[in-house]
């Protein structure tokens, strides 16, 4: 048995934001399956080696893993939504979308400007049911693994430090894994927007503890877009529902990727909704979508400017959240359906 540190329930009380929206409290557990010598392994030895073992031994003996365990502590009554599912059972997934809609801050590049269809945006007046909208809901695993929160807060997580953490997870320097890494380090480092409050979570423990922070309760909704088949065609999508959630303060978190699981949280002020849409070929969609109201401060070389053919700060813009990214917010009684026409 393996004694591991993991964060222990935080108070009933509203959360006080702290500057980072972190907190860091922690205590005593045992988790099954792993013996006292594999936390010296871990952290001193082939970090890549073990992360195999790690995998093959969860597994192999269903052991609950340190981020099931806190959730279920933190969030009793917050269903685990399927993009952290996923990364616990079987690797980080990254969606081709992400890098599109992740952050408003990036220029649009001359394929995504050729072919709005790859990524996710719309105007928040096309967000009705009987709409029809064409999308490519893609998805592709990366392999990287979920480390516990001690694990992870064991690694150095700084781009001045970025030969320390490749020669550490055995990766070589001039490596396209390398150099992906080095960015998204950067991004991690760079400055939030008026407003914002930015952390990059290394483990599933510190998104949570980061999100219900922010929001300032441990009643949430942790939110994914899920799609009912692995690779369906790009094609035109019917909306059957939509579903606005009464709040407007969200914490969005987008999986990097990274050489082990990252969550690039960010707080927002936007409208957010659920909306059920088929495909032409019958795949169902549950997706998540958030609506930009204030685009003031964006920047007008993005991607959503561009395909829409708007300006910053004239018109929301939406877009769905691809399907390894998490949406928080303050979870209430009910949702109720927008009363549209069709």
């Amino acid at each position: 048995m393996i004694v591991v540190l993991v964060g222990a329930e935080l108070p009933d009380s509203p959360i006080n934001p702290a500057p980072h929206c972190r907190s860091m409290y922690t205590s005593f557990r045992c988790l099954p399956c792993f013996p006292c010598s594999t936390l010296g392994f871990l952290i001193h030895g082939s970090f890549l080696a073990f992360l195999s073992i790690f995998a093959l031994t969860v597994g192999a003996c269903h052991a609950a893993l340190p981020a099931d365990v806190y959730w279920n502590s933190v969030l009793p009554n917050t269903p685990m939504p399927s993009a952290i599912r996923h990364v616990i059972r079987s690797g980080v997934f990254v969606d081709d979308m992400d890098s599109v809609c992740a952050f408003f801050r990036y220029a649009a590049t001359q394929s995504q400007i050729q072919d709005p269809t790859v990524t996710v945006f719309f105007l928040e007046k096309d967000l009705h049911p009987g709409a029809n909208m064409t999308f490519h809901f893609t998805r592709t695993t990366t392999g990287a693994t979920l480390l516990p929160r001690e694990l992870a807060d064991s690694i150095p997580f700084s781009s001045a430090k970025l030969p320390e953490i490749l020669s550490r997870l055995s990766i070589a320097p001039d490596s396209v894994q390398a150099e992906t890494m080095k960015k998204i380090l950067l991004e991690c480092e760079e400055p939030a927007i008026d407003g914002e409050i930015r952390y990059c979570a290394t483990s599933v423990e510190s998104m949570v503890d980061f999100s219900t922070s922010c929001l300032g309760t441990r009643n949430v909704e942790a939110l994914s877009t899920t799609v009912d088949r692995k690779a369906p065609p790009k094609q035109v999508y019917t909306i059957s529902k939509v579903q606005k959630l009464p709040t407007s303060k969200l914490v969005v978190c987008h999986s990097e990727n990274y050489a082990y699981a990252v969550f690039h949280c960010h707080t927002a002020c936007a409208e957010a909704y659920k909306v059920s849409m088929v495909g032409k070929d019958g795949t169902k969609v549950e997706a998540v979508a958030a609506c930009h109201t204030d685009t003031a401060g964006f920047s007008p070389e993005h991607v959503a400017f561009k395909v829409l053919n708007v300006k910053p700060g004239t018109v929301p813009i939406c877009q769905f959240q691809p399907q390894n990214d998490i949406v928080w917010s303050p979870n209430t009684l009910s949702i109720s359906p927008l009363e549209m026409v069709v």
